[in-house]
């Protein structure tokens, strides 16, 4: 049977032998076996594994638990425990492919609300009432305003009234967090309607401008979530493998 030493192994990988050592001590890789003089001595599996992990965590998807659930399915595949590690990994699908449905779910949501005629002005309310409204916390509001998703007006006494315009913008804001949109990308999207409704929601969302020097992962949602939907397929097959590799040796 083929072995490898750290280094080997690593260079296999692509990866520094620092972070095979470091695998290996947070239970990402099943132990190897060390020889006399204190050498790990790596197997196919080993090579395997590691090339798991990298694609288990190369989609940065961190919502709802994904992230967890990716390093839960590693720890298992460390563990040799394949039949837990196809079920996870199909729940993570699942996972994903609900978060995908959410995200196109909040557009086509907003894109219903920009095609509705605006509402007639009402009477405004208090921040309390808006937060009652929306289902949110004040201090929720409070900080969707600091980030600049929405600017709120103040009447002579100091007070800030939400307009039925403001609702509207709240309720797209909240629509768009729940389904795990960043403040960043909402904030893109806050912006362009500022200017017109007659936009494309799904490119103002996942477009972040090439000026921007932080770009969030969440600021290109959809792709990314299709991206890790590609990888856990991917994951499915490469536990089959180590598996058969268990099988052999």
């Amino acid at each position: 049977m083929t072995t490898y030493r750290t280094s080997e192994i690593a260079k296999q990988a692509g990866l520094h032998p620092n972070t095979i050592r470091f695998y290996e001590q947070i239970g990402f890789l099943t132990k190897p076996v060390r020889l006399p003089n204190g050498y790990r001595v790596y197997t196919p599996l080993h090579l395997e594994q590691v090339r798991f992990i990298r694609i288990a965590l190369r989609a940065e998807v961190l919502q709802n638990g994904l992230r967890s659930l990716a390093v839960g399915i590693i720890r298992l595949c460390a563990a040799c425990r394949w039949r837990e590690a196809l079920r996870e990994t199909s729940h993570y699908i699942e996972q994903i492919d609900r978060e995908i449905r959410f995200a196109k779910s909040a557009i086509l949501l907003v894109e219903a609300t920009l095609a509705r005629a605006p509402s007639p002005d009402s009477t405004p309310l208090t921040r309390s009432d808006a937060a009652l409204a929306l289902g949110v916390t004040i201090d929720t509001l409070r900080n969707w305003e600091r980030n600049g998703l929405v600017s709120i007006c103040r009447m002579q006494n100091g007070y800030r009234m939400y307009t039925s315009e403001d609702m509207e913008r709240l309720l797209i804001i909240r629509t768009l967090r729940c389904a795990n949109y960043s403040l960043s990308a909402i904030l893109r999207l806050t912006g362009e309607l500022s200017h017109s409704r007659e936009i494309q929601v799904s490119e103002a969302l996942n477009t972040p401008d090439e000026n921007e020097e932080i770009v969030s992962v969440c600021d290109h949602l959809l792709t990314s979530l299709s991206s890790a939907l590609e990888d856990a397929q991917e994951m499915l097959v490469s536990i089959e493998h180590m598996k058969n590799i268990t099988t052999l040796q």
